[in-house]
């Protein structure tokens, strides 16, 4: 180096200390990503079904939803697809109960409900559209 001469800034130095991701390190956090966005998804199927156990007309029917909760926390992720489809069949029910007992506000909320499930099973790709 010449005297009075400053030296240029390395790559690191010029763009400050990033660097890119080793490729276990990019895995490690895709793989971090997946578990929180699965564990987002658990939760939100979790909230719903508290709420239709809280609306449901029956003990019998509470119970159901309260049984489908604790196996959709503590199954396994590609578990959940099942548990969707079994907490719609058990509003469909209460929708038919509904509209037999002449229930129009029930069968509203039930069938609100029910689509709204149903929306976040098929964005959470839980459930297939169509």
């Amino acid at each position: 180096m010449i005297e009075g001469q400053v030296d240029a800034p390395s790559e690191s130095e010029h763009h400050g200390s990033r660097r890119a991701p080793r490729p276990s390190e990019h895995a490690h956090t895709e793989a971090g990503l997946v578990a929180v966005t699965q564990q987002y998804i658990i939760g939100e199927l979790s909230v719903r079904l508290v709420q239709l156990e809280a609306v449901a007309p029956t003990e019998e029917s509470a119970f159901e939803f309260a049984r489908l909760r604790v196996k959709a926390e503590t199954a396994p992720f590609e578990a959940l697809p099942n548990m969707a489809l079994q907490a719609l069949h058990l509003i469909r029910g209460l929708c038919w109960d509904s509209l037999a007992r002449g229930d129009l506000q029930a069968l509203t909320s039930q069938a609100t409900m029910a689509a709204e499930l149903r929306e976040f099973a098929v964005s959470a790709r839980l459930l297939a559209e169509g």
